[in-house]
């Protein structure tokens, strides 16, 4: 944990000095708000370009919102619209975490994954699938009968199914945790437990106003919160995740034409009590409403869980507890019962009872119920004309999997202010 006071100090160590009495204001040169996957790629990739990186994190440790909640899938690319940023981040991601993961031993496995149909209707929908695959590079997929699936897997019942080999798993703590000693060896800085809770922007730079988490906490709603030290960075790159949006919201200066609604949708994990997993790959139903189906997956020590589904929120919390991630994770136990029924389609062996509570994750969407899904927004000066701000928006699936070709567009694209 980096305090306030010995942040201030860092920057002075490295030459960066403070402006003004009163509240201390520090020039920086780049600042990185959040320490998920891929604010943790981010800042690896601008210190490897030899920027000097600050990275502010309102928990107390890193990774803690939607890039430990997730199902750790190392995804192919075969569900995004051609030419979408999810689509081509997705396919260069997936290569960069593969040989990154083999260079650093970080645990993962190439599992494949098999995706099913169920139903007579639904065997069309795989062909496009399959024809989407294609026209985002990806060429490793085989269409199967559902005899040679259920051959492959004895416990699978399905149709058709289609199956992808580069689709796998991956240790994201362990991940993550190489991604920072990458950024902090290259000398970045991480300040846990500080959140940015305003700022100004414009032709005359960059103004962040930064507290201590622990003042968020009791704050009544409405009334402001005064800032501790403010921050002057050259350049700033927004990747807060669930707060993403909220921050660009209080970035005065910034058109709001450009910062889109924010849509949240919590999704429920159920483990498989049994100890041993009745399949050996990944096995996903065809996309839903919101997301890509309740699937199973398996982690690296064997757990089988399915999930996750979705279940969209009100999104009526206020900023400051977006803030501080107050989002409610508990995992409803009345909701197994809808597992089920799903699950049987290609899993009828399921047996009664054998679902426990696993986990939650929280989406930051940006399309909401009924709504054509959305593609990441990366938006530099060339979208919103401010010089230095790079906004990060709708990181969810297949973020994990894209975040080092996230952090290899913004670098190439936003790193000469």
């Amino acid at each position: 944990m980096l305090p306030l006071r010995r942040l201030s100090a860092a920057c002075r160590r490295r030459g960066l000095a403070q402006l003004a009495a009163g509240t201390p204001r520090e020039a920086v040169d780049a600042v990185v708000v959040g320490a998920g996957a891929v604010g943790l790629a981010v800042a690896r990739a601008l210190a490897m370009a030899g920027r000097e990186v600050v990275v502010v994190e309102a928990a107390s440790s890193f990774g803690t919102g939607t890039s430990s909640r997730n199902s750790e899938v190392i995804h192919a690319g075969i569900y995004y619209p051609p030419r979408s940023l999810k689509a081509s981040l997705c396919v260069r991601g997936r290569e960069m975490l593969y040989k990154y993961c083999a260079e650093r031993a970080i645990p993962h496995k190439r599992l494949g994954k098999l995706i099913v149909a169920t139903g007579v209707a639904e065997t069309a929908k795989l062909d496009m699938l399959l024809r989407t695959a294609k026209d985002n590079g990806v060429d490793d997929l085989q269409m199967m009968e559902g005899s040679q699936a259920m051959e492959m897997e004895p416990e699978l019942r399905c149709l058709k199914a289609l199956l992808s080999p580069s689709t796998g798993i991956v240790d994201s703590h362990s991940f993550m945790l190489s991604l920072l000693a990458d950024a902090e060896n290259l000398g970045a800085t991480i300040s846990y437990n500080t959140a940015v809770i305003s700022g100004h922007v414009g032709d005359e730079g960059i103004e962040l106003h930064i507290s201590e988490s622990k003042e968020l906490e009791n704050h009544s709603i409405g009334s402001p919160v005064p800032p501790q030290i403010v921050l002057l960075p050259k350049l700033l790159i927004n990747a807060a995740g669930l707060s993403a949006i909220p921050l660009a919201k209080r970035l005065n200066g910034l058109d709001q034409a450009f910062v889109p609604p924010a849509y949240y949708a919590r999704g429920c994990y159920f483990t498989l009590s049994q100890t041993k997993s009745p399949f050996s790959h990944l096995i996903y139903p065809l996309p839903e409403d919101g997301g890509i189906g309740v699937h199973v997956t398996l982690d690296l020590n064997g757990l089988v869980k399915f999930g996750p589904d979705v279940e969209w929120l009100d999104g009526k919390m206020d900023d400051m507890s977006c803030f501080l991630n107050r989002f409610d994770y508990s995992v409803n136990p009345t909701r197994c019962s809808g597992f089920y029924s799903v699950i049987r389609k290609y899993f009828p062996n399921l047996k009664d009872g054998s679902l426990e509570p696993g986990y939650s994750g929280i989406r930051p969407k940006l399309s909401g119920p009924g709504q054509r899904p959305s593609d990441f927004v990366i938006q530099g000066e060339d979208v919103h004309g401010i010089p230095g701000l790079v906004n990060v928006f709708g990181i969810e699936s297949p973020g994990l999997t894209s975040s080092l070709a996230i952090a290899e567009h913004i670098v190439s694209r936003h790193n000469s202010t």
